[in-house]
């Protein structure tokens, strides 16, 4: 088991606060697993087993408890005394106004209880929570396996010229913690295109009662298997009139996109235009939260190298923290603007430095760029080429960089 410490070193130091900490992230990303590694820790502290009172809804041992008064009926008969309690509620979205439940006990026992809950949706912190607990909860966003961390996993050597291989991997399976535990390819397969149709059906079909499930499925497959693309819903909307006989309206085009990433299949990024210091609304680029999950269904297309590089690029700088924008400029764009603690960085990400062309237009998209933050050009080339000020990174090395 690998120890998450990149989120673990997040959540400690709220373990004992009173405010009720929300773990969010895609399905089978290791929720289930950090709330575990979270009662470890707790008990080592000296908390008895009998103080905390985990639940996971998924499972049929609980699927009796469907609504809020069954529910508080389950934890009551649970506190047996009156030393502290720590609650765990592993996808709690299952069950009907639990945030009553949540808001209830926050409010009753005060510094008496400790809560934790996690789900598979973004919804998870709007609606009734958002509403009950305004200021009262913090939220940690999980996300599948870094490259780092399957490193850590799988024993591998940290070097890059051993390493080709098993990023190539990581580059076709993904990061879902639970794939590296199969032997084969076909039972990968079988795997993520089980977690996907879990997705697609729990979290965005019946969560938002989705008819055409055939328009659907059309537009799903189209945004998963093209990652690392600029769309607008104009575009999205005259793509789909040309090959799609129904089409498509604006509006079922927005919704469905906004479910997609709502269960954390997609992630939207803005445009930021670097001159006039603004969000440009209308155009935004969309990432897979796993790569795994956009592969099962591009069995026939063409690989996109480039494109998949930018994408685990950019999930490896939200893993790291960092809140990231796509940086619009006069005559083109960069490929991330990574903000962190009041810094930022500039990331342009290809597949090979291939040649003079390639080297010009990756390097060369900084020289309308006068600030000193750094800025950082990363490929698959195992050659430094970094000048002027530019930092030349091997990806395999920069992901394995702390």
């Amino acid at each position: 088991m690998v120890i998450r410490e990149n989120y673990l070193k997040k959540i400690r130091p709220f373990y004992n606060q009173n405010l009720i900490k929300v773990i969010t992230g895609i399905r089978r990303c290791g929720k289930s697993v950090i709330l575990k590694q979270i009662m470890d820790e707790i008990k080592k502290s000296g908390v008895k087993d009998e103080n905390i009172i985990y639940i996971n809804f998924e499972l049929l041992d609980y699927s009796d408890i469907k609504n809020a008064k069954k529910l508080d009926k389950y934890i009551k008969e649970k506190m047996i005394n009156k030393d502290k309690y720590y609650l765990f509620f592993d996808e709690i979205q299952y069950v009907e106004e639990w945030e009553r439940v949540v808001n209830s006990y926050k409010a009753k026992y005060e510094d008496k209880i400790s809560i934790f809950i996690t789900g598979s949706n973004s919804d998870l912190l709007s609606g009734e929570l958002a509403t009950l607990l305004s200021g009262r909860y913090i939220s940690f966003k999980i996300k599948p396996f870094s490259f780092r961390e399957i490193c850590e996993f799988k024993k591998y050597d940290f070097d890059k010229y051993k390493l080709e291989e098993q990023f190539n991997d990581y580059i076709k399976w993904g990061g879902l913690p639970q794939r590296f535990n199969l032997n084969s390819e076909e039972e990968i397969r079988t795997y993520l295109t089980d977690v996907y149709n879990s997705i697609v059906i729990k979290d965005i079909i019946n969560r938002f009662n989705i008819t055409d499930l055939e328009l659907f499925n059309r537009i799903a497959e189209y945004i998963v298997t093209t990652p690392s693309q600029t769309f607008s819903v104009e575009s999205l909307v005259k793509y789909f009139e040309v090959n799609d006989d129904r089409g498509v309206c604006k509006t079922t085009l927005y919704n469905y996109l906004e479910y997609m990433c709502k269960a954390h299949l997609i992630e939207k990024v803005d445009r930021y235009d670097i001159r006039g210091k603004r969000i440009l609304n209308g155009k935004y680029k969309y990432y897979l939260t796993d790569l795994g999950l956009g592969q099962i269904l591009s069995i026939s297309k063409k690989e996109q190298m480039g494109a998949y590089l930018e994408n685990i690029v950019y999930n490896e700088l939200i893993y790291r923290g960092y809140d990231v924008k796509i940086g619009n400029i006069e005559n083109g764009e960069i490929d991330f603007i990574a903000l962190k603690d009041g810094k930022k960085e500039y990331y342009q990400v290809c597949y090979y430095l291939a040649d003079d062309n390639i080297i010009k237009r990756e390097f060369g998209v900084y020289d309308n760029i006068k600030d000193n933050y750094p800025k950082y050009v990363i490929s698959m080339d195992k050659i430094d080429m970094s000048k002027n000020g530019i930092i030349h990174m091997n990806i395999i090395d920069w992901l394995l960089n702390n």
